[in-house]
């Protein structure tokens, strides 16, 4: 798989006249807990000729592949990327930070993340992974009374993004279920029961239904309310960082081969 990623990304840089900064994976398998048919979710930032850039008319930002059987690629333009990244983007800090990365120029990557680290303020990444765990539980599970088990996944991940937001302040929130739960105190019986779901969704390619885990549903209802009341005394951003975004930006344009 790993051969016909770059075979695609290869042919992304030929045909699109573009060079890849980076390459990741975005999805289950890096967040960890892919089940054995999960989708490969490979995202890239790439940067094209000057030229390109100083055209009047308006031109595409994206690069996106047809999705082949379980492969998703598609990409953001490096100009798009750097606007996102100083407002902050979340999802984007997040592909900085994916344990899995497929191809990567270091430099450029390093400097990108770095430029990420003073955009990474708490205000912005809360309201993300609220939004997310708030959407995602009131969706799939709080009014159900079988859920499907890896709608759990999707809802508790934000949640621990959220925990590890209030209790590390400095650091960044990692991409990885790991990671996340090393950096966090969950009860017992919820961290039990997740070591099952885990063990199931590597083995199987449908964790089916199930009833809902009371342990569960009340850490993430209680975390939900948390970040409520938390989210409008948190700091906004402080530091105009679109200069330093600017610099980087010819930086890395000035140096494209």
């Amino acid at each position: 798989m790993r051969a016909l990623i770059d075979g695609r990304l290869d042919a992304v840089e030929q045909n699109e006249s573009v060079r890849i900064l980076f390459a990741i994976e975005s999805g289950s398998r890096a967040w960890g807990f892919p089940s054995p048919d999960s989708d490969y979710d490979v995202r890239f930032v790439y940067v094209r000729e000057k030229d390109w850039y100083l055209s009047i008319d308006a031109r595409r930002d994206v690069i996106e592949l047809p999705i082949e059987g379980d492969l998703d690629i598609n990409g953001w333009d490096l100009k798009k990327a750097l606007q996102l990244l100083v407002k902050p983007n979340p999802v984007l800090l997040e592909w900085l930070r994916s344990p899995i990365v497929y191809r990567a120029d270091e430099q450029a990557m390093e400097k990108i993340a770095a430029l990420g680290e003073k955009t990474a303020h708490q205000r912005p990444s809360s309201y993300h992974y609220l939004h997310l765990a708030e959407s995602q539980y009131s969706r799939f599970i709080a009014d159900e009374e079988e859920v499907k088990l890896k709608k759990y996944f999707y809802s508790l991940r934000p949640v621990l993004a959220l925990m590890w937001l209030r209790t590390h302040t400095e650091k960044p929130v990692p991409m990885n279920l790991t990671e996340l739960r090393a950096g966090v105190k969950l009860p017992n019986k919820v961290s039990e029961f997740l070591d099952v779901l885990l063990e199931k969704k590597a083995k199987t390619k449908e964790l089916g239904a199930g009833p809902r885990h009371a342990a569960l549903d009340a850490l993430i209802e209680q975390e939900i309310d948390a970040a409520k009341s938390a989210a409008s005394e948190l700091s906004a951003p402080s530091a105009d960082l679109i200069g330093e975004a600017n610099d980087l930006f010819r930086y890395l344009l000035s140096n494209r081969p």
